[in-house]
């Protein structure tokens, strides 16, 4: 991603430097060809990163370039905000805001959100907790006050708890779980965030899909720019997208074409096997052990059925974890205990927030 960045930089360098120094008829042809690259380099890279969607194919079919693609004009505003306005920024929050986002990780992970949503509040305040927005929203995750105190928020006259950012966050991960709970895809449950679920419902209902892309042309401005300025966030943050980033089927689908079906040993595993199983997407760090323990499993039989497991948790915010139809009834009924005890086994049973933040100045949003 970095690498990326950087030379989409020169790019752009190059094609100012030619567009400002040249007087001749020639510098108007390097120009011209510097804008090109400019715009290939950002189709190729973005696309490559998993921006597929943001592009549209040249219905003309040029056939001097038979594989020209340009950037859809949906996408252009906030690939340029984000590059020329916020990566500077980002990138410095990415070391001041540390202790904010292991704090975030650690409540969200408790919740079963993927931890990526902490760049939901960076979009909402910077993490600002004194932010405040014209309609009354207050605080690092933006909270109006009716939707704060229904989270379990103290929000009146001599106590604002908005402003908190421990108890923000777990009014924020409960909040995000409702929505999830009710939309079933993360873009939708961003944009729902903004505008609120009503919008969203109107949107799936007068485009018959519940695929962002698909609905998002009745969805208001603001929020589907807020889901594109996530993603945007994201992929400048983490250099590279999750389950947050795409739809619940594109996820789905991109589980099912990363779905390790194999024994420990390489042996695929047999069509009783696979008939007796099933699998269920997760969120969240957990760990064989504990879930092997609590489910009265022999660990070496979960580790046939989720091979690598541990190691994918650690590197992924979402994956499928296969098992038994009966054990698969007692791991629903329980995942968040299951969550719960893998955070504790795995953090040494000192689940705690940073003791100190450095608090950004008081100012207006």
């Amino acid at each position: 991603m970095k690498q990326l960045f950087c030379i989409i930089l020169i790019c752009i360098s190059a094609y100012e430097v030619h567009a400002f120094d040249g007087k001749e008829e020639s510098s108007k042809k390097d120009s011209l060809q510097n804008q090109q690259k400019v715009k290939d380099t950002l189709a190729n890279g973005l696309e490559d990163m998993g921006f597929k969607d943001l592009f549209e194919s040249n219905p003309k079919g040029n056939p001097n370039m038979p594989t020209e693609r340009h950037i859809n004009p949906l996408a252009i505003s906030f690939i340029q905000d984000y590059m020329d306005k916020h990566q500077k920024k980002l990138g410095e929050m990415k070391l001041w805001a540390r202790p904010y986002f292991e704090m975030m990780d650690v409540i969200l992970r408790s919740y079963g959100i993927p931890t990526e949503m902490k760049y939901l509040a960076v979009i909402e305040s910077h993490l600002n907790p004194w932010a405040y927005s014209w309609a009354g929203a207050v605080g690092p995750w933006q909270f109006m006050p009716g939707t704060g105190r229904d989270m379990g928020l103290i929000v009146n006259s001599y106590i604002d708890e908005r402003t908190n950012y421990v108890k923000s966050t777990h009014a924020a991960a409960k909040y995000l779980k409702q929505l999830y709970s009710q939309l079933g895809d993360w873009l939708l449950v961003i944009a729902a965030y903004n505008g609120g679920p009503g919008r969203v419902y109107t949107a799936i209902n007068k485009s018959g899909s519940r695929n962002f892309w698909k609905l998002q042309q009745h969805l208001p401005l603001e929020s589907r720019n807020h889901v594109k300025k996530f993603i945007g966030t994201h992929y400048v943050m983490e250099g590279g997208g999750g389950q947050t980033t795409l739809t619940a089927e594109e996820w789905k689908q991109h589980q099912v074409n990363n779905l390790i079906e194999t024994s420990g040993s390489g042996e695929a595993l047999d069509a009783q096997t696979l008939e007796n199983t099933e699998t269920y997407a997760i969120s969240g760090r957990y760990n064989s052990n504990v879930i092997a323990k609590k489910l009265d499993m022999d660990v070496k039989d979960f580790n046939r059925l989720n091979p690598a497991f541990d190691k994918m948790v650690s590197t992924n915010d979402g994956v499928q974890i296969r098992l038994p139809k009966d054990k698969m009834e007692t791991f629903k009924a329980n995942q968040f205990i299951f969550l719960k005890e893998s955070l504790m086994s795995a953090l040494n049973n000192n689940i705690s927030a940073p003791a100190k933040y450095p608090v950004p100045k008081k100012s207006k949003k």
